[in-house]
């Protein structure tokens, strides 16, 4: 498995975050990680990180926790944090040149190749600051994939853009998806009906569902079962 979560428990200020969270994501899966704003989903992200401690669980990115061997876990994974931290002043090749230094194992190839993957060579040597909020999450998600690790961790990777824009990042989740597994966080139903497999749906720090797409289309649609699981009236 990809990833594996095992009764993971997190409070803060003794106000329940994640409650007893479980579940596993297997290879070249693309799962959406859904729930309202508040539902713990930023949360166990940063811990799957290693970012913040658990207060209880158990946590493995391909067979490594972490906690216990954070450098063999980070090297399993690229992660694109909601907010999406960049070097405003340094140019996007740049930037880029300057992560892969920091890994040391990086070749200058790689980053041309992540800046094609991207869909950023128009924009390769323009300061970030300049940039569109579309074009700052695409250098946000080229920082993630500049390992080309098997796991991606995306937290609300689309929060922000345009339709266009959008579509564009959608469909490069969608190809990302067939070599490497894939756990994005959300609050927007359209985007986990356009690229998820499997959906988990969160609420109040605990997992309601755990299932495929299909079979949540079969049984009345997303929207249908959010609704049922965070407790929204139609």
């Amino acid at each position: 498995m990809s990833i594996v979560i095992s009764h993971l428990d997190k409070s803060y200020a003794g106000k329940p975050a994640l409650s007893d969270v479980t579940f596993q994501i297997g290879s070249s899966e693309i799962v959406a990680f859904l729930g309202p704003n508040g539902a713990g989903k930023s949360t166990l992200l940063r811990i799957l990180t290693g970012s913040i401690l658990p207060d209880r669980g158990e946590v493995f990115i391909c067979g490594q926790s972490p906690f216990e061997k954070p450098l063999i876990a980070r090297a399993s994974f690229g992660y694109l944090a909601e907010n999406n931290p960049l070097y405003s002043e340094m140019y996007v090749t740049e930037y880029l040149t300057f992560l892969s230094k920091l890994r040391k194992n990086i070749s200058k190839k790689r980053v041309e190749e992540v800046l094609n993957c991207c869909m950023l060579t128009e924009v390769a040597q323009k300061k970030i600051a300049t940039l569109s909020k579309g074009f700052r999450q695409r250098v946000g998600l080229a920082a993630a994939l500049l390992p080309d690790a098997p796991v991606l961790l995306l937290d609300e990777p689309l929060s922000g853009l345009d339709p266009n824009q959008q579509e564009s990042l959608l469909t490069l989740i969608k190809n990302l998806g067939k070599s490497k597994s894939i756990l994005f966080s959300t609050h927007t139903l359209s985007e986990v009906e356009k690229v998820a497999d499997r959906v988990l749906i969160l609420s109040e720090g605990v997992l309601k569902t755990d299932t495929t797409l299909t079979k949540i289309e079969q049984e009345g649609g997303l929207e249908k079962r959010f609704k049922e699981d965070t407790n929204e009236n139609s």
